[in-house]
């Protein structure tokens, strides 16, 4: 199958998407135009129900081509190199890909859990060039430095799908599935102007619990957030790395109590883990957060837990990261077996989430943001 991809994958990398956009014309008038109209949509229909037609069958061949895959024991072999194990939002998203790519559905999948060292995930990845896997999907610990070994994989004619976090140096992967971190960054900052004006708070010190330097998600994160309070002037005292651990995000909160006791009325925190564990050192130290008190706390991810501590009045507003890449990634998969060519971006769809006090109106870049409620269902369907 390998040899059979690397030429379309050479030709996909190569390969420039043209779009383009007209006017239409206005409607006649005359009796002749009102009868000519019929016969011009029926030439339409005609025209579109072979594209569709064709569509259809490519897609039903790609479901037949996996399906005899399945009788044969000729299975799809997949690579996953993922970050590690160090939040609720990373759990999620390796059983999506386990539970997606399974044998069962037609796939044997090859699993590296990373431990979030880099050189780790490398190696990871030219072992399943090695093993000569059909595909490999990334989710990369950090932005940059992968241009070689991406350049490894285009040679051996294995495409690659990147998910959830960016590669900056590089081209050389077929997609890419995930969030947009920055969007997310905006959303939390616009939020928190629109509730700081609705409870008449003018000033804002806020402290930032940051994710794992250098990882897309970080930067996106703190680029956003950082633009509205530039915006704003708000002032933020610190910014500091919790790895996106529960543990790191006690550590960093207990050193801020200490440090700025008194001083601050926000707290950022780039995941729930780490929310969590700041939520611990402000118990210990004392200090109140949450709906009503001293403290905003705002978190990123909302997951099961964090959606939890929203509908108890401890974070005031979550920040949806959708973890369920796996079922986009297969998408992308089928259209490769079926011989198409994939959108390079693909975004899921996320949400933001507050319990009706904390529900406000705001815009990103003059587009209105919808809030969810938090409710006993919500949560439910949560992962």
């Amino acid at each position: 199958m390998k040899k059979r991809l690397l030429g379309l994958f050479l030709t996909m990398t190569m390969a420039v998407s043209l779009a383009a956009c007209g006017g239409s014309k206005p409607a006649e008038t005359t009796a002749a135009a009102t009868t000519a109209a019929p016969a011009t949509e029926a030439a339409k229909a005609e025209t579109e129900a072979p594209k569709a037609e064709t569509e259809a069958a490519k897609e039903t061949e790609a479901a037949k081509e996996t399906e005899a895959a399945k009788a044969d024991g000729k299975l799809i072999k997949v690579g996953f190199a993922q970050v590690g194990h160090e939040s609720d939002w990373r759990t999620a998203s390796t059983k999506s890909c386990q539970t997606v790519f399974s044998e069962a559905n037609g796939y044997e999948l090859s699993f590296v859990d990373c431990d979030n060292d880099e050189a780790a995930q490398k190696e990871a990845v030219r072992s399943f060039i090695e093993q000569e896997v059909d595909y490999i999907i990334i989710d990369p610990i950090i932005a940059t430095g992968w241009n070689t070994v991406l350049t490894e994989c285009e040679e051996a004619g294995i495409p690659v799908v990147i998910i959830d976090r960016t590669v900056d140096d590089s081209d050389k992967y077929v997609a890419w599935v995930g969030s947009n971190f920055k969007t997310e960054g905006l959303a939390a900052g616009e939020w928190l102007k629109a509730y700081a004006d609705k409870m008449g708070i003018s000033e804002i010190n806020a402290l930032v619990i940051s994710g794992s330097t250098g990882a897309s998600a970080q930067i996106g994160r703190s680029d956003g957030f950082n633009e509205v309070a530039e915006k704003y002037g708000w002032n933020i005292l610190d910014e500091q790395t919790g790895d996106f651990t529960e543990a790191g995000g006690q550590q960093v909160m207990e050193n801020y109590c200490k440090s700025y006791e008194g001083k601050f009325n926000v707290v950022v925190c780039q995941n729930d883990n780490e929310a969590f564990g700041a939520m611990t050192a402000m118990d210990n130290a004392g200090v109140k957060y949450g709906p009503g008190s001293d403290v905003i706390l705002i978190s990123f991810d909302a997951c099961t837990a964090g959606l939890k501590d929203v509908q108890a009045g401890k974070i005031t507003a979550d920040f949806e990261c959708n973890p369920l890449a796996a079922p986009f990634v297969e998408e992308v998969l089928q259209k490769l077996e079926a011989g198409e060519t994939p959108e390079k971006e693909v975004y899921m769809v996320e949400h933001w989430y507050a319990l009706p006090d904390q529900i406000v109106p705001f815009e990103i870049d003059g587009v209105a943001q919808e809030m969810t409620e938090v409710t006993d269902a919500v949560i439910e369907a949560q992962y």
